[in-house]
């Protein structure tokens, strides 16, 4: 009862004369008040900045690691750039130019006629498919032979400089001991510049 006593005649014009615990009171309430209106009328918004320069900083971090990672094996990453060049320039090598075309198909001829086989079909592609860099052209072949005749056939045309591949391969038997080889022989060609540029 005292103390509601003491609170009713207190005057708030002059704070100083007020007892020890009431001041007390007063400031902590005075600094909740000065601290709940701080943050919702300015602090909130640097919480909110702050958050999003912490996310900026570590993903800054993220990529001066990786950065420092790419620098210290710089050497590595050019010797393998270089070796990744060389590579493709040595694909690039073994895919013949337009004006070679001729010259593939009539190797893929001779391999055939080289181990004894006849062949019954050799027909080109009227078209040409045009990927991305290069061009394919389908040859259909038959050819009839014995066993090991084709299988060295399918080597040899293995063993061409150039890139060649046999496909849909089918071998039934033919009339007499021989057997007939049914495929198709995918060249293909590195496109001129202009071409690609098409």
């Amino acid at each position: 009862m005292n103390l509601l006593e003491e609170l009713r005649h207190l005057d708030p014009n002059d704070p100083g004369r007020w007892p020890g615990l009431v001041q007390a009171c007063a400031l902590f309430i005075l600094w909740v008040g000065i601290v709940v209106a701080g943050h919702f009328l300015d602090w909130k918004d640097q919480w909110v900045a702050l958050d999003v320069v912490s996310a900026e900083e570590e993903t800054l971090k993220d990529t001066y690691l990786m950065k420092k990672r790419a620098a210290v094996n710089l050497p590595v990453l050019r010797q393998q750039l270089l070796d990744i060049e060389q590579l493709l320039s040595a694909l690039l090598k073994q895919l013949p130019e337009k004006s070679e075309m001729e010259a593939l198909l009539v190797d893929i001829n001779q391999a055939g006629l080289g181990r004894g086989l006849q062949f019954e079909l050799f027909k080109p592609a009227e078209q040409e498919t045009i990927h991305a860099f290069y061009a394919e052209l389908p040859v259909l072949l038959r050819v009839t032979g014995g066993y090991h005749d084709i299988g060295a056939f399918a080597s040899d045309v293995a063993q061409l400089p150039r890139i060649v591949t046999l496909n849909n391969i089918s071998i039934t038997r033919g009339n007499d001991e021989g057997l007939i080889l049914d495929a198709t022989a995918k060249t293909f060609r590195y496109l001129d510049e202009n071409e690609i540029t098409d």
